[in-house]
Formats: C-alpha cells, structure tokens, sequence
C-alpha cells in the first residue's frame, strides 16, 4: 500500500504511519494519496479523517473506521487527549534547550506566515521544543528537536521553527538559502520532521494506547 505501514486495525480505527511523500488526501488526478489507498484496503467508502501531515512529512496517523468513532476522536484531539509528538531536524544553533513559541499564524493559500499581533485572520499557534542533539555537518550547525504542539494550525511547526531562526531541513517553503543548501548536501529530499509518537484513548473501549515508530528518513540516523 505505496509504503503505508498500519500499526493497529480493529473495527473502529485504523493507526498507520504515513511515509513522506505521500499526500493524506487529493494529491490529485491519477496520484495515490493515504486515504484511497486505506479505503480500497479496507473495502469501504468511508474512512474519517482526524488529523494530517503535509505531505512531504512521515508518521502516525489514526483514522476513524465509523462515524462515531470518528467524533470521538476529533473531539479528543480538541480537548488535549489525543497527543501527538514529533521529530525535527533543524538548521542553526539553538539559543536554548528548551522553549515555548507562541505566534500569531495566518493562511494564506498553500502557505502561512507569522505576524506580529493578533488579527481577525489570524490564529495563535503554540508549540514546546527540547534539543535532544547537536552536530555539525558541512561546517553548519544542525540539531536534533522533540516537539509537542498545543495547537493544530497549518503548517505549524515547519514555520514556528524557521521563525524561531531554526529551519527545518528539507523545507523548500519556509527555509532559509543555508538550510536549502545545506538540505542539497546532505541530500535531505523531504521536511526533516517525523510524528513519532501517537497517545489516545479508544474511541471505544476507553483504553490508554501509544504508538511509537522510528523516523525513516536518512538525516534522523545521524541522531538516533
């Protein structure tokens, strides 16, 4: 199923890790994206949709195999039950080992940018890092991050971080001239950014359950 690793299937959800490159839905005509792909495996013309990746992105995604299910679990990404947890590998020199970025981010078409204050179009998007390793490779700065985001916003992480002067490696969109040629030399293809680490509760059952996987993209092994 184009890469698609499925990581627990009951008759409810379905929790999968998503490689980079594939999109989680309409990449368009004739392009295999995650959902038709889950829904010809599962023979069915209904699959919810939780939460996304951009598509150059990898990781664990849950999907809702009922509409109730579903709701349920859209409502527990709401009220900070559904947890997500995400690798980066950044450009630069972190000033601090661990912070707090609280920005105003607006969309504006495929792309968002941060703005200064509050706006009607814009939306408060927060996130927490820790830098877990530091390197340097091709006389640059990179470093390994682990990211906890409060909020769903587009693009968030990706643009919070180049904000913060730490761009994330493979980024095209929100990257900076060294972090793209740095990106060429270390042949990073897609955004160095992993969802590794999925915590929710069933839909269902109620039961507690985590889900772990290791980054595949070949800049994460220079850490882990």
């Amino acid at each position: 199923m184009r890469g698609i690793e499925i990581l627990r299937e009951d008759a409810d959800i379905i929790v999968i890790c998503k490689p980079a490159g594939l999109a989680v839905q309409a990449a368009g005509v004739g392009q295999p994206d995650v959902v038709s792909e889950l829904k010809k495996y599962l023979h069915s013309s209904y699959l919810g949709i939780v939460h996304r990746l951009d598509q150059p992105v990898e990781g664990v995604l849950v999907f809702g195999k009922t509409k109730q299910a579903a709701a349920r679990l859209t409502a527990a990404l709401g009220n900070g039950t559904l947890n997500k947890r995400y690798y980066a590998v950044v450009c630069g020199k972190p000033a601090k080992e661990r912070d707090r970025l609280v920005d105003e981010l607006v969309k504006e078409e495929n792309v968002a940018r941060i703005v200064g204050k509050a706006g009607d179009k814009s939306k408060q998007a927060i996130l927490e890092y820790s830098i877990l390793k530091t390197a340097e490779f091709e006389g640059a700065s990179v470093a390994l991050a682990d990211i906890r985001i409060e909020t769903g916003r587009f693009h968030q992480i990706r643009v919070q971080m180049a904000h913060a002067g730490l761009p994330l490696l493979g980024d095209v969109k929100y990257g900076t001239n060294e972090s793209m040629e740095l990106s060429r030399k270390l042949h990073v293809g897609c955004v160095a950014l992993c969802a590794y680490r999925l915590e929710m509760v069933h839909p269902v059952s109620g039961k507690k359950l985590t889900f772990e996987v290791q980054p595949k993209g070949d800049i994460f092994q220079q850490f882990l």
